[in-house]
């Protein structure tokens, strides 16, 4: 397996973390999960977008143009023979001193992989999680490396013989799933949870809002479980849920 690792391609085997990396130490940093479809990714400059304004937010520099990043695919791509790929863009602060403080002058680490795109999958069930999404967290808008609420969730979705947890926010609605936006069809259109309601704001999302396919609003559990019809979706796949709990659902895909 080759990687991209701050600027240069490597064989994985060689490529290095520094010990005192910030990223490894306290989860300082943020991530982007992408697709590609004959060489590149279609959405890139979403993508980009979205990871400035989360490093942005951590204070964190971004050390690559778009260019640089479209380069870097490019780049990783060819040498590991894929057209069609899942990527991971992970950026982080770099290392620094022991303690909470950052440097004055972070040396960011910035890691991109490949593999091969999973196959479609199909209908999901979904089971309400016992955790929460903080919808008052600056994190919860960003891709941070802070997922321990998502791993968590989907841990009990697992033992609870689901294929993903549904997350409700703080106030008791409807938010996303443990990695997913939900996308929800009642009365007739299709509507999707607010930002300030927990949901990240996510590449598919926000193509489909773009588009006019999709409106914000909130959503309560009750009228998930009412809805005409629910997918799940994010930059990877597209997929319609068939239950929640204990209520079916019907199998209707979005247009």
């Amino acid at each position: 397996m080759t990687v991209w690792l701050n600027g240069a391609l490597r064989p994985a085997s060689e490529a290095r973390i520094d010990p005192a990396d910030r990223g490894f130490l306290l989860g300082d940093g943020l991530f982007e999960t992408m697709a590609a479809h004959a060489g590149a990714v279609p959405e890139l400059t979403r993508h980009y977008a979205r990871l400035c304004a989360g490093a942005a937010l951590l204070r964190i520099p971004v050390p690559l143009t778009r260019q640089e990043l479209a380069v870097a695919v490019h780049d990783l791509l060819a040498a590991q023979r894929l057209t069609d790929a899942a990527l991971r863009l992970t950026l982080t602060r770099g290392p620094g001193p022991r303690g909470l403080l950052p440097p004055s002058a972070p040396a960011p680490t910035l890691l991109l992989t490949a593999a091969s795109l999973p196959p479609p999958g199909g209908p999901l069930r979904l089971v309400t999680s016992a955790i929460r999404r903080d919808e008052d967290s600056p994190l919860s808008a960003i891709k941070s490396l802070n997922y321990l609420p998502g791993v968590l969730a989907r841990m009990e979705a697992a033992e609870r013989g689901a294929d993903d947890a549904l997350l409700l926010n703080r106030a008791g609605r409807v938010a996303e799933t443990s990695i997913a936006n939900l996308f929800v069809r009642l009365r007739g259109e299709w509507v999707t949870p607010p930002v300030a309601e927990g949901a990240l704001p996510g590449i598919r999302r926000a193509c489909l809002l773009d588009a006019g396919k999709l409106r914000e609003a909130p959503v309560t559990p009750e009228e998930l479980r009412q809805a005409e019809a629910v997918c799940a979706g994010n930059a990877l796949s597209l997929r319609p849920v068939s239950m929640i709990d204990n209520y079916s659902l019907p199998s209707l895909n979005m247009p």
